[in-house]
């Protein structure tokens, strides 16, 4: 009877285990063997409008979403998995009018463009550019607290779009 408990379990739960190369509760699949470090260089910002500090965080975002979603070790220089690039639009517009023609509604857009490099393996690498936005009322400023509220929301979507292109292949 144990003996058949003991094939039951083999069967059903470690094989299947077995098939799957690399797995990871974020998505990612990543060869922890090959790749163990990765690098990201500063996004400088090359928008039209400049808006201060934004590249520094937007870097700094991209970081920690790595460092959290991986068990990779982050380096300043030859990393088997590297991102680069530049924040490439930030611009206001308004999406919506009133009747009196007067925005109901503006968008906030940033535009990040991105190269990726997977040292061991070539064929990931990658440029692309990445894009969110964040839609707020026509009377509204968007100055301070909520400024950094929608730069936040628009890194967030951004980060994990970069995360899922170059480690998830979706």
């Amino acid at each position: 009877m144990k003996l058949l408990q003991l094939v039951f379990i083999l069967c059903f739960f470690v094989l299947p285990l077995q098939s799957c190369k690399y797995y990871s509760l974020t998505g990612a699949d990543i060869d922890y063997s090959q790749t163990k470090t990765f690098q990201v260089n500063y996004f400088q910002n090359t928008a039209a409008q400049v808006e201060p500090g934004i590249a520094r965080d937007f870097t700094q975002n991209l970081q920690d979403l790595l460092l959290n979603q991986t068990s990779l070790d982050l380096v300043t220089s030859n990393g088997d998995l590297v991102y680069e690039g530049e924040i490439v639009e930030y611009y206001i517009a308004p999406i919506t009018a009133t009747s009196q023609s007067t925005a109901a509604q503006n968008r906030l857009t940033i535009a990040v463009n991105v190269r990726f490099y997977n040292t061991n393996d070539v064929e990931k690498d990658f440029e692309q550019r990445f894009s969110f936005y964040f839609d707020y009322p026509g009377g509204a400023l968007l100055t301070g607290a909520r400024l950094d509220d929608a730069i936040a929301e628009i890194f967030e979507r951004i980060t994990q779009d970069i995360f899922n292109k170059s480690l998830a292949n979706w």
